[in-house]
Formats: structure tokens, C-alpha cells, sequence
């Protein structure tokens, strides 16, 4: 993702970039400490040098297949929370892109 933040800023002929926005969803296992530590290290020297890391953290939602109810997935509670059935479909949450930066 980072080698993607520096093309686009090369594209735009950007001379420093302000802020980085990430979107991360809670299955990735992505960590998002962990983003700015290595954000912090690779971008010394860089156009990216100080960047405000924002992250948008999606919450796990899913929907049932037998009753069609959608809902927020807790992290151990596997089932429907309306018909108690396990056969679900995860329609949020696996969500790992790069939303936008700005650039001066």
C-alpha cells in the first residue's frame, strides 16, 4: 500500500503528502498500530515523511441465510442472532484498501 500512496503522489506531482486514509476491516487481522509503525519507518526520506495515518475500522457484519436478517458479527457469536443458525454469509469487515490521500 505504501508504494501505492508514492505513485499516486508522484502522479499528482505532489511535493509532500498530508495524510494517508486507509479503510480496514476487522477479519484482515490487520493492526492498526502496526500500520503506523511501518508507515513511520518506510517513509523517512520520502515525500510521505509525516503523513497523519487515518484508518476507518469496518466492523464484522454478516447476513443469515435462512432468515435474510443482517447483522453485527461479535467476534465469538457464530450464529443468527434472530433464528440462532449458523449458515452465514459475511458481507463486512474483509474490507483492506487504500481510500484516498492528500497531497500539497
Amino acid at each position: 500500500m505504501f508504494d501505492l500512496v508514492l505513485e499516486q503522489a508522484q502522479k499528482a506531482g505532489a511535493k509532500k503528502v498530508g495524510s494517508i486514509n486507509l479503510v480496514i476491516g476487522e477479519m484482515t487481522g490487520v493492526v492498526g498500530d502496526s500500520v503506523r509503525f511501518y508507515l513511520d519507518f518506510l517513509s523517512k526520506r520520502t515525500v510521505a515523511e509525516g503523513a497523519v495515518l487515518n484508518i476507518k475500522s469496518i466492523p464484522t457484519k454478516a447476513k443469515c441465510r435462512r432468515c435474510n436478517k443482517e447483522f453485527d458479527l461479535p467476534e465469538y457469536e457464530w450464529t443468527c442472532p434472530d433464528c440462532k443458525e449458523g449458515d452465514l454469509e459475511i458481507t463486512g469487515g474483509t474490507e483492506l484498501f487504500l481510500e484516498s490521500i492528500e497531497v500539497e
